[in-house]
């Protein structure tokens, strides 16, 4: 049996080594309205851009488990819907030149507004609600493709959602 590789230098290998598997989500509150933070100087990388949400998929976990729980970690909240858009490539060049590749699944999560909270203050600086129509600047790199691969679906989506409490 071979030991797995301690957390910090799988960390560093993920999507450089090889390719690294992320479970990403936009939060809803079911009125048409996505929830986004800026990412801090703490951040990995794109410092002072606004991004949805995300992490690594864990080792023996399913990749719904995995963003419910990353939507747990990072903003505090339990998800009401799970709805799985689907996937992309993510390449990516890091500043320091660095190649990078991620396999992204994408996933559209509808929460209770009022439960949303920043869980990780240190690695946001800001936060808020925002329409596809009125987003805020600068985006993260790879959220345009995000937005452009799963635009039909956010849009009935965000549309459908228009009177539906939650």
């Amino acid at each position: 049996m071979i030991d797995k590789l301690p957390a910090d230098i799988l960390r560093k290998h993920k999507g450089v080594s090889f390719v690294g598997v992320t479970t990403c989500f936009i939060c809803h509150d079911g009125n048409g309205n996505i929830f986004m933070a800026k990412r801090s100087q703490n951040a990995r990388d794109e410092h002072g851009a606004w991004d949805v949400g995300g992490g690594g998929l864990k080792w023996g976990v399913t990749a719904q488990e995995n963003v419910i729980r990353e939507v747990k970690e990072e903003y505090g909240t339990t998800p009401k819907e799970v709805e799985f858009m689907g996937y992309r490539d993510a390449f990516r060049k890091l500043p320091d030149g660095t190649l990078t590749h991620w396999l992204a699944l994408d996933f559209i999560i509808l929460v209770n507004r009022d439960q949303v909270k920043i869980n990780e203050p240190d690695m946001f600086d800001d936060f808020g609600w925002f329409t596809l129509d009125n987003l805020p600047s600068p985006l993260h790199s790879q959220l345009h493709h995000t937005f452009e691969n799963n635009k039909d679906k956010l849009k009935l989506i965000l549309k459908l959602d228009k009177g539906r409490k939650c």
